[in-house]
């Protein structure tokens, strides 16, 4: 994307509270996100999956638009529009030729602050969401990592499915909806972030005129409530699958955590996303016993978690599992080399300069860096932070994660035999 930018990104804030990030590229398409903080673990505790329901509510209309007329304002001229929810914040966004943005942000804010949420939409999207569950409830490469979060963030919203579950969906009421909405949908709240072929000040106009209307925020973002430490052994459990699933892990640092960027590099190194990565050379290439195995860290605002998935057949599970604890053992006893460790640095660097080039994922990367910290960094930034980590740094860490006494184990042992 570096070539096709044409100004450094813009960063403002609107009258209402609303903060907006653009960077302007020559590309002839645009790309926005309004990124909201309010996720599952912003439900309460009788409300998991109500973040997500509202998401898909937010497309059942407004003060001025049908939901066919929300869709097709952006679909008709050959663009997208849709949404996601994490556990700390629902994004909603649209990619369209940039000649259309007016029609766009006009749409998205809208969405934002003018939905309606009828009330005979809540049953049949309840209808629609339970599908959903059920086909992900016949996932168990996916549904592990949820009932692993689970286990280590027990009695905490950031343990509840994004999802929820069918008996909680089945309860949510409009004036919950209502609640949520008036509580955590406000501008200061919020992001708008843009990627596209359209000026800063241009955009700064349009987003005034569209948002004359909208009050101020009168409230700060509600503060989030922080795990309390949580920890459990090996957890055994039967599925109707034919493999074996295991996650181990524990968990780690925040994205305000000054070893952030040395989680991110050792885990990169354990099993990230590389085919060189050591879990993938030394158990998935040299001993072929498992067709999918990958390390993860996910930062949150005031923790994290990280830890290991294989899937593999029943007669090789506990192999693959020692075998995982060899390469932790590895990570903290013996440092990374000058040359592993400069290798390890380049690689990284590499991929989150490919990052981005994509530009929805730059777009939705701009807005999450303003909603959390209000800036985003430069790659020159990225790089020194990159560089200063050390190989003493890497196995320090590797010492606070790895560590056996503290790995929480979940693993799905199949319940149906092969035919």
């Amino acid at each position: 994307m570096a070539e096709k930018a044409v100004t450094p990104w813009v960063a403002g804030t609107l009258p209402c509270g609303l903060r907006w990030v653009h960077q302007e590229t020559a590309a002839p398409t645009g790309h926005i996100g309004l990124i909201v903080r309010a996720g599952t673990r912003d439900e309460g505790p009788d409300e998991p999956g109500l973040a997500h329901f509202i998401e898909h509510l937010l497309f059942k209309g407004t003060v001025r638009r049908k939901p066919f007329h929300l869709l097709s304002k952006i679909e008709d001229a050959g663009g997208e529009l849709n949404a996601y929810t994490g556990k700390e914040d629902t994004t909603v966004y649209a990619s369209f030729l940039a000649e259309n943005y007016p029609a766009a942000l006009d749409v998205l804010l809208d969405i934002a602050f003018r939905s309606v949420f009828p009330e005979k939409e809540l049953k049949k999207e309840q209808e629609v969401i339970a599908d959903e569950i059920d086909a992900y409830l016949d996932a168990p490469s996916e549904l592990i990592f949820d009932d692993f979060e689970e286990l280590l963030f027990a009695g905490h919203a950031l343990g509840h499915n994004i999802l929820g579950t069918k008996e909680s969906l089945q309860t949510f009421t409009r004036e919950q909806v209502l609640r949520f909405v008036r509580t955590h949908y406000v501008p200061a709240n919020m992001v708008l972030s843009s990627v596209g072929r359209i000026s800063a000040a241009r955009l700064e106009r349009l987003l005034l005129r569209l948002t004359a209307d909208v009050p101020e925020s009168l409230h700060a973002p509600v503060p989030h409530r922080s795990p309390a430490p949580s920890y459990a052994p090996v957890q055994k459990t039967g599925r109707d699958t034919h493999q074996c699933h295991v996650v181990l892990g524990s968990r780690a640092v925040s994205v305000h955590d000054a070893a952030l960027t040395t989680g991110v590099l050792l885990n990169n190194v354990l099993g990230g996303p590389a085919m060189s990565s050591r879990l993938n050379l030394n158990i998935r290439e040299r001993y072929g016993i498992a067709y999918q195995i990958e390390s993860f860290f996910t930062p949150y605002s005031d923790t994290g978690l990280q830890g290991v998935y294989v899937g593999t057949d029943s007669d090789a599970v506990d192999r693959a599992v020692r075998l995982i604890h060899k390469e932790l053992r590895q990570l903290r006893e013996v440092p990374l080399g000058v040359v592993q460790l400069a290798k390890a640095k380049q690689q990284l660097l590499g991929q989150m300069a490919l990052a981005q080039e994509s530009p929805g994922a730059w777009m939705t990367a701009l807005g999450r860096s303003y909603l959390l910290f209000n800036r985003m960094e430069t790659f020159d930034e990225l790089r020194a932070k990159v560089n200063a980590v050390t190989a003493q740094d890497v196995r320090e860490l590797a010492n606070r994660w790895y560590d056996p006494a503290q790995l929480t184990t979940l693993v799905y042992e199949p319940t149906v035999e092969d035919d």
